[in-house]
């Protein structure tokens, strides 16, 4: 008789240390959750801070360029008128401008990012593109839009008809 009783109670005093124990283990899923949607937010918002004065840009088959420096930015507009990085800037303060963007970065290293309006005067390009280059910037970079690839049937032009000679009478 003792013995069944005595069975009994260790068997509830066991079940009772189980349910008190610690759970040691850690739930990642809802981490891995918050971190998804935060690379999400910031691969969506990243392209949009570098982007400062609305242009269009050419098109063009160019592949995209490698940088390892965060580069400074010269914008174009279609009107001729220059920026550096989101500030207007006059074409004699150019120079200037752009090394204080630079913060101190050596003029060889610093990459320059020059984004002209496609309908741009070609004049004001080159101008820009000629100061920096004087002012001892060797990094130029015209940033161009990636155009769509030619279709592959594409067929050769005919040649234009050729007026009827007249016969001689």
């Amino acid at each position: 008789m003792a013995m069944g009783g005595g069975g009994g109670g260790g068997h509830v005093r066991g079940r009772r240390r189980a349910r008190k124990r610690p759970l040691s283990e850690i739930n990642v899923t809802p981490l891995v959750d918050v971190m998804l949607v935060l690379l999400i937010i910031f691969m969506i918002s990243a392209p949009l801070l570098t982007v400062g004065v609305p242009v269009e840009l050419p098109k063009t088959e160019a592949s995209a360029v490698e940088s390892d420096k965060p580069p400074v930015t010269v914008s174009i507009d279609q009107e001729g008128a220059i920026f550096v990085q989101r500030d207007e800037t006059a074409y004699d303060a150019l120079t200037d401008r752009v090394a204080e963007a630079a913060e101190g970065t050596d003029r060889d290293e610093l990459s320059i990012f020059v984004r002209a309006d496609g309908r741009a005067p070609y004049q004001a390009v080159a101008r820009v593109m000629a100061r920096l280059s004087a002012a001892g910037f060797t990094k130029l970079n015209l940033i161009t839009d990636t155009a769509e690839a030619a279709p592959a049937s594409v067929t050769a032009p005919q040649p234009a008809p050729q007026p009827a000679s007249e016969p001689e009478a």
